[in-house]
């Protein structure tokens, strides 16, 4: 079974993830939480855009390749597009909070401020 649709996805998300980011940290409502994708942003929207896709694209390309092949391969497309959902929470509240409609002092309360890897809520 080759696993071209979980590819998809997890390509989809990773686009989403890298679109949602530019724009929550451009307009002041994030930073973001991975040090290496953050030097990559300093270094311009296109640049970190292409590095993300570049990291989405190998992923998706591996998946597809060698992730229908073993038990580990479909565990692991199903951990990332576990994690990527997870993170399209994340961009949910802070797209919330940036509209108002959630309070930042709320998501202190999950402890969403303080977890690595992800956009943080200023």
């Amino acid at each position: 079974m080759i696993l071209y649709r979980e590819a998809l996805l997890l390509f989809s998300l990773n686009l989403l993830d890298a679109l949602l980011t530019i724009v929550w940290v451009r307009n002041g409502v994030a930073t973001e939480g991975n040090v290496l994708m953050a030097k990559l942003l300093e270094m311009g929207d296109l640049t970190f855009l292409a590095v993300k896709l570049a990291i989405g694209t190998f992923a998706a390309f591996v998946f597809i390749v060698w992730g229908g092949q073993s038990k580990l391969g479909k565990y692991g497309v199903s951990l990332a597009l576990v994690i990527y959902i997870g993170l399209m929470g994340i961009h949910l509240l802070t797209g919330l909070s940036a509209a108002g409609i959630v309070q930042v002092s709320a998501l202190h309360d999950f402890n969403i401020a303080n977890q690595p890897f992800i956009a943080i809520v200023r």
